[in-house]
């Protein structure tokens, strides 16, 4: 990319979509093309052909969907599955054909088998059942990336994609029940430690192993991507590293300053017992993250305490 391409960052309210903008214009990008969801709906088919029809953009990063924790993606499959799927098949679609150079895809590491081989390499895809708390999300990414596949393999595109391990940091979702683990974690250690509550109950029994990636680096890595690889391979995006829930619900109260105790209900559903990202094709092309855990926390709860609608998000 030069440094005045026109360049597209589908959903750059969102909490991934603001923080590739934040690294384009770090990095000296000048010529950024940005719609609000009031100006341009991504599931409409036809709004999104003009727009493309329009603007042209040479480069399009497309980070944008419908997300949600454990509980939106089980009570709201059909959304997700819908939602998702029309999003990203008018963008990508629409890219191929007003002659975008190239584009890259954002999907998720719940892509992947719930039992694949742990650190999960992006050959595992489609190598087993998926995890059924986020089946619909999966399918709909999964069909994302195949997309920009196809496209590459029969029409030449330059179309890649980057599938992130569990992300948090600044215009994170903070909701009591649609956010994800950490942010929500955040939340409720707050809370918590505002009305002096004694103890603090967490889903599950704390065992799964999760890996978690601040989303700036992963920003990082989508513009290092769009500027250093080409491939119809999916490359995983994370940190290699990994610790369990009870360790990661430990180290949020550390940083919140909650002195309570931590309970947990093992009638609620874990997830997936581990899903670590093999994440040696990213170091191969010669990139690595920056940010460790406890650092990006901190900097995540700031922006918490910060972010004026985090009550209503």
């Amino acid at each position: 990319m030069e440094k005045n391409s026109k360049i597209y960052v589908a959903g750059h309210r969102g909490m991934v979509g603001s923080a590739i903008v934040r690294e384009l214009q770090r990095q000296g990008y000048t010529n950024l093309v940005v719609r609000t969801h009031a100006e341009l709906d991504l599931a409409r088919q036809a709004d999104v052909e003009a727009f493309f029809a329009v603007e042209k953009p040479e480069y399009v990063f497309h980070p944008a969907g419908k997300v949600g924790g454990i509980i939106a993606n089980q009570t709201a499959m059909a959304d997700f599955l819908y939602e998702n799927l029309m999003i990203e098949m008018n963008v990508i679609n629409a890219a191929w054909k007003n002659g975008c150079k190239k584009l890259l895809f954002l999907g998720s590491s719940c892509i992947y088998p719930r039992m694949a081989p742990q650190p999960i390499r992006e050959e595992a895809l489609l190598t087993s059942a998926l995890e059924k708390t986020n089946e619909g999300y999966a399918l709909a990414k999964i069909s994302g990336l195949k997309y920009c596949e196809y496209l590459n393999r029969q029409y030449g595109t330059d179309f890649i994609s980057v599938m992130p391990t569990n992300l948090y940091g600044p215009n994170d979702n903070y909701h009591p029940e649609h956010s994800h683990v950490l942010p929500a974690l955040i939340r409720r250690f707050h809370e918590a430690k505002v009305a002096g509550v004694p103890s603090v109950t967490c889903w599950g029994d704390g065992s799964p192993l999760r890996e978690f990636m601040y989303v700036d680096d992963l920003a990082n890595l989508c513009v290092f991507l769009m500027n250093n690889y080409s491939g119809d391979e999916t490359v995983n995006g994370g940190t290699g590293k990994e610790l369990t829930i009870k360790e990661l619900t430990e180290l949020v109260a550390k940083v919140v300053g909650y002195k309570g105790a931590i309970l947990w209900d093992t009638s609620k559903p874990n997830g997936t017992p581990r899903k670590l990202l093999d994440v040696s094709k990213a170091t191969a092309l010669g990139w690595h993250y920056k940010t460790e855990l406890e650092d990006g926390i901190r900097l995540a709860y700031e922006d918490f305490l910060t972010n004026p609608m985090r009550a209503e998000r």
